[in-house]
């Protein structure tokens, strides 16, 4: 044995890096203040609705490889479903339009040049925006980069508020940069999309616990870690409401917390540590129908929708339930609640109603509004400087979490990535 590996938070980043390093000869124990792990990418059951959500909606792409390695490792990757083709089928409600951007499968993006492959009325002039983005600096906004038409309105413009859940004119062009450069430039391959079938919670929490479990490592809920203490420039205790646990020279401990908590934690012992301070809100819906809708031709595939023209921005179709996504929310604050979902299905009806064998009711039978107030920092190229990476002072001790810099924004590929790098940033596994 090589000591113990504390980690303290079980959403993503901390669950990649008890993944990681689980089976290698250091006992993992996670320690999660909540009733289960996940963080932002779990479910639940609401009893509103009877039924059991996810808290939020991900869509993955082909190109999240850390993703995909925590699937494979715990056996999960049949639990993703999706259209197994770089298509996306859109709706915009402003001008009435419909397509699907259907990619091409090569790195070659042939499909610009074929009109119905690709968003309607773009000019190829255009393209120039993803160049500017690629080569953009720290201090550039998505804004700066985007040139005015429709291939800015109708695909970077969305894309960009739900890569970074930030708006264009603030948003880090440097960031949504990195997202392209590793999707959408690489070709159609690197941008299949997939989503977690029956819930979050199967798909990246469940198989993991289990997997954590055969590999003799423990995973303990509802355990606070309320301070630490370090002694000669390394962690030598955690403390919880109950008790201390006293830490060995080989141990050693990940702070896979969110920004706030990790700044609470370790301010007395790190001087000068700076994290994000300026966050953004995810608004999500879920609606739920007497009978389960009948979607026909590309929304059929894929399961889910690009909504641009209104609040609503993405749809997705699991049953009976239908759930929107809504980036950047901080925008709508203000709005009143009840009011909000009643336009929001409004535009449901009008998005959904053509590609449904049957229309949506007047109303829908139950609804419920999931508003994350704090779900990301916000990716401005002020917040991203913000970033610490996952080295510390303490040399027993590192960070993971999507606030890290990570080199991307705050995505659940960012996250677990982070993982695998506060891992490495302890020496307890070389890079692969």
């Amino acid at each position: 044995m090589s000591g113990i590996l504390h980690i303290i938070g079980g959403g993503m980043a901390g669950l990649a890096a008890a993944v990681d390093v689980a089976g290698t000869g250091t006992r993992v124990i996670v320690h999660e203040a909540g009733r289960s792990c996940g963080g932002r990418a779990r479910s639940y059951h609401d009893r509103h609705l009877d039924c059991r959500i996810d808290n939020g909606n991900h869509l993955l792409l082909s190109a999240n490889s850390t993703v995909f390695r925590y699937l494979g490792i715990t056996g999960a990757l049949d639990t993703l479903s999706g259209p197994e083709e770089p298509i996306f089928p859109f709706v915009d409600l402003a001008e009435d339009a419909r397509w699907t951007l259907d990619l091409s499968r090569g790195r070659l993006p042939l499909w610009v040049f074929q009109p119905h492959r690709r968003v309607p009325d773009m000019r190829l002039p255009e393209l120039q925006s993803l160049y500017r983005l690629i080569r953009a600096d720290a201090k550039t906004t998505v804004a700066d980069c985007l040139l005015p038409g429709a291939f800015t309105r109708r695909l970077l413009e969305p894309f960009s508020i739900s890569a970074l859940n930030t708006l264009s004119d603030t948003g880090s062009a440097a960031l949504l940069g990195a997202v392209v450069r590793e999707s959408l430039s690489l070709g159609g391959h690197a941008c299949v999309p997939w989503f977690a079938r029956d819930g979050l919670s199967e798909s990246l929490v469940d198989p993991a616990i289990t997997y954590l479990g055969s590999m003799n490592a423990e995973v303990r809920t509802q355990t606070r870690i309320t301070g630490l203490d370090v002694t000669k420039g390394r962690v030598s205790a955690l403390h919880t409401a109950q008790d201390s646990i006293a830490l060995s020279e080989q141990d050693h401990v990940i702070v896979a917390t969110t920004a706030p908590v990790a700044e609470t934690l370790l301010a007395p012992h790190m001087a000068g540590l700076v994290t994000p301070n300026a966050f953004e809100s995810i608004l999500n819906l879920h609606f739920r129908l007497k009978d389960a809708p009948r979607p026909v031709g590309s929304f059929a595939r894929c399961g889910f929708m690009g909504v641009i023209g209104g609040v609503t921005e993405w749809v997705f179709l699991r049953g009976n339930i239908l759930s929107v996504t809504v980036s950047a929310a901080n925008r709508y604050a203000s709005h009143d609640h009840e009011e909000l979902a009643r336009t929001i299905w409004t535009e449901l009806r009008s998005a959904c109603d053509a590609v449904l064998e049957q229309p949506l009711p007047q109303t829908p039978d139950a609804q419920r509004i999931v508003w994350e107030k704090r779900a990301t920092f916000a990716a401005t190229p002020e917040q991203n400087r913000r970033r610490p990476g996952p080295a510390t002072p303490l040399v027993n001790l590192a960070l993971a979490g999507d606030w890290t810099n990570t080199g991307l924004p705050a995505t659940l590929e960012g996250a677990m990535r982070s993982g695998l790098r506060a891992v490495q940033a302890l020496c307890l596994k070389t890079p692969a």
